[in-house]
């Protein structure tokens, strides 16, 4: 039995204001993205425990007993002391509970209730219609609310910008790029063109094309091969689960992926690539890349190492081409390179044109 006694309304943790589909679509990236107006007011809810759970562990009656909200939104509460029982908070999920006793869930907002709120931000837009946009991302913006960034994201960004962004699941982003790689993304403005879109990527029928700057490890050098096909599968590196590698399928999960990089320019030390993505796996060019010998500059995570005042990776998505899945116009959209990178090049010795980008 589930009794409300009163200081407010409920905050709605996981559905309100984001598109009937969006808990689905954003999977467990952020299971429990929560949305609607954030209000001082809280909700008390009175649990009675019965007679068929009695014995039953405190947490598991939670969950049984108040269906509507998720069981990491009730874990959440529960290690925030929001959970009472005999009038002191409830420290250990697991205690046990016998029939008739009440717990006293305080619905508190949480950081994640917090998070997909408008947040009024300069976004560069190089493409917009009524179906969808592209921004120009720079390095250091986050795109999605996650643990350690739950503000400030190109996703608060966009729910500031269109209100529409509520109606479609992730605010209408289809795909991502790291907090640390700059350029070009595609925004869907509606479910329709963000079904679409996401069809268009399923079949790889989307293009993306990066400007790389990579070491030449070992003085590695590319020779007269100026283009690599690199189909190499990726999956979490077995011997530290915070990275990816290249890795044996017969062995370890993962998934199969192809990059090819092309050399536009190089020395003994250095080189600027450009990557063209047939796949899109999780830091894909920033493994291959480091596989052939050559990681990204700053990229610490795969062997990179600053260098010419580069402190995040030298990566940025420089073109995005694709038919327009509403309108069928084809577009092919380009994004400068940002000028931390651009500046690097004559630092390194190393030259880039707009030839580089036909």
């Amino acid at each position: 039995m589930v009794k409300a006694s009163g200081k407010g309304q409920a905050q709605a943790p996981a559905s309100q204001g984001l598109g009937v589909s969006t808990i689905e679509a954003l999977g467990s990236e952020a299971e429990e993205v929560e949305s609607g107006e954030v209000e001082d007011a809280t909700e008390l809810r009175d649990i009675c425990v019965p007679a068929v759970m009695h014995g039953q562990r405190a947490d598991k009656v939670l969950a049984e007993c108040v269906p509507e909200f998720s069981r990491s939104y009730l874990q959440q509460l529960l290690a925030l002391g929001a959970v009472s029982l005999a009038g002191r908070p409830l420290s250990k999920p697991s205690t046990k509970v016998t029939a008739g006793q009440c717990l006293v869930l305080e619905m508190r907002p949480t950081q994640q209730s917090m998070a997909f709120q408008p947040e009024a931000m300069a976004l560069d837009v190089v493409y917009e219609d009524e179906h969808l946009l592209v921004v120009n991302k720079p390095a250091g913006l986050v795109v999605h609310p996650a643990p350690g960034n739950w503000t400030g994201t190109l996703l608060n960004g966009l729910l500031a910008r269109d209100p529409r962004a509520r109606e479609v699941p992730r605010a209408g982003i289809v795909h991502r790029l790291d907090k640390d790689t700059s350029g070009l993304m595609v925004v869907a403005r509606s479910r329709a063109a963000m079904d679409a879109l996401v069809a268009l990527i399923a079949v790889r029928e989307v293009s993306r094309q990066y400007l790389a700057l990579g070491h030449n490890l070992g003085h590695k050098a590319w020779g007269t091969r100026r283009l690599r096909e690199v189909s190499q599968p990726i999956g979490r590196d077995p011997r530290n689960r915070l990275r990816m590698a290249v890795v044996d399928l017969a062995q370890h999960a993962g998934k199969t992926a192809r990059t090819d990089i092309e050399l536009l320019d190089g020395n003994q030390d250095y080189s600027l690539v450009r990557c063209s993505l047939h796949t899109g796996r999780t830091h894909q060019i920033r493994v291959h890349m480091a596989w052939l010998g050559h990681p990204l500059v700053a990229d610490a995570v795969y062997g990179g190492r600053e260098a010419a005042g580069l402190s995040r990776q030298a990566l940025h998505a420089f073109r995005l081409a694709f038919v327009h899945p509403m309108t069928g116009q084809a577009l092919d959209l380009r994004a400068e390179l940002p000028q931390d990178m651009a500046q690097a090049l004559g630092v390194l010795g190393l030259s880039y044109n707009r030839s580089h980008s036909l």
